[in-house]
């Protein structure tokens, strides 16, 4: 059974930064994707950024592109979202996710039909 666990999210001011991490156990396939989903209060989830831990291929929302950097270890037990340059409306719940995968493109399309398996979340807060 897929384990997801998010840590580091936290409160920053405009212009800030925030490293979340994501512990994954229990992957029965060896590649996946996993990714990073937020959603914000009174707004549909977003897919953030997804990477394919076959080959480290990355994917982002416009909305973050130049802003947030994902980044695995280990084959993906261990993802990072590097979040620099932070705006308010970064402001969201952050959700790990992850699915198996077996070519890069998946992990594309996934972040907009979601993933599999959820992790239970991080609060990112930014203020103004």
């Amino acid at each position: 059974q897929v384990q997801l666990a998010e840590s580091g999210g936290g409160s920053v001011q405009t212009g800030g930064s925030l490293r979340l991490s994501c512990a994954a156990s229990g992957f029965h396939y060896p590649t996946n994707c996993v990714g990073w989903f937020r959603q914000a209060p009174g707004k549909e989830r977003e897919g953030v950024a997804s990477i394919y831990t076959g080959g480290a291929t990355t994917y982002y929302a416009d909305s973050v592109k130049g802003r947030f950097t994902i980044s695995q270890v280990n084959a993906g037990r261990t993802v990072y979202l590097q979040m620099d340059n932070l705006k308010p409306e970064d402001t969201a719940m952050y959700y790990c996710a992850a699915e198996a995968a077996f070519y890069g493109g998946t992990c594309s399309k996934a972040l907009s039909s979601g993933m599999d398996t959820w992790g239970k979340g991080t609060l990112v807060t930014v203020s103004s």
